[in-house]
């Protein structure tokens, strides 16, 4: 076997030191998480405790954790729901041209590139402005939506352009209606990229901030309700609370690849059991 190369050794250590970078502070926090009962929030540590973790399901003198953390929840299945919807909506419309299509493309991409903030204060000033509740289920819906439909439907407009249309064409020989096709033929076929949609509508809409800032109304969603303990809560709870909910994003995404890993064995196992009917 060859060694390797300084290249090799170099581009490594570059590597190791971006993955530092990226995951150091959130490493960080989990480690200070773990202060004890006098600890603060900073290092060196004193002692190692599972103290702050109990004392952030006690009630908190400021903020109100775990209500923001179900409106992040509820928030993000909605948005995760909308998105997979629009999104294979929107996939199926573009794939034939009609007028002002490219027009309506260019719209929504433009949405990604507009400062998250303006968008937040434009969504909030329509609410207030139109007589509506600026509330975190109708405004900060529709404010997030503008962060994730531009995602979902650039992940749909990819598989339907490998789409191969034969598969239609076969289920229609047979007389399948066109719901039928969408239902029995395309939908299962792209089902792991909507599973990759759907991650990313509940990721984004999860932690998102700037588009819910001015759009929430009178209740935090858990990334608003983090930012306003900054300026209160000095104690170590506030790492407790980030551990943990670092950790639960970690678990979704592990159960939607989970997820994923079981479509698509299931999509080869069918084939193969296909492929022997045929023989």
């Amino acid at each position: 076997m060859e060694p390797r190369s300084r290249s090799f050794w170099l581009l490594t250590a570059f590597f190791a030191l971006f993955l530092l970078f990226l995951y150091g502070p959130t490493i960080t926090i989990g480690i200070l998480s773990f202060q004890g009962e006098g600890g603060g929030l900073t290092f060196p540590m004193r002692g190692v405790s599972l103290y702050w973790f109990r004392d952030l399901f006690e009630e908190q003198a400021v903020g109100d954790i775990w209500g923001s953390f179900s409106r992040s929840l509820i928030l993000g299945l909605m948005v995760m729901v909308t998105t997979i919807v629009v999104s294979v909506m929107g996939g199926l419309a573009f794939r034939k041209r009609f007028a002002g299509s490219a027009v309506l493309f260019y719209l929504i991409i433009t949405a990604l590139v507009i400062p998250s903030i303006l968008i937040s204060l434009g969504v909030g000033l329509l609410f207030s402005q139109s007589g509506l509740t600026v509330h975190w289920s109708t405004s900060g819906f529709g404010a997030q939506l503008t962060w994730t439909l531009p995602f979902g439907l650039l992940i749909m407009f990819a598989v339907f352009n490998r789409f191969d249309k034969s598969y239609e064409e076969a289920a229609r020989d047979l007389g399948a209606t066109p719901w039928q096709t969408i239902r029995h033929v395309v939908l299962p076929i792209i089902a792991p990229s909507l599973i990759g949609v759907a991650l990313f509508g509940f990721t984004l809409s999860y932690d998102e901030f700037a588009r819910t800032l001015l759009t929430a109304g009178s209740y935090n969603t858990l990334p608003l309700e983090i930012y306003g303990m900054t300026t209160n809560v000095t104690s170590p709870v506030l790492y407790a609370l980030g551990t943990l909910t670092t950790v639960f994003s970690l678990i979704i995404i592990a159960v939607f690849l989970c997820i994923a890993l079981l479509s698509n064995r299931r999509k080869a196992k069918a084939a193969n059991d296909a492929g022997k009917g045929m023989i």
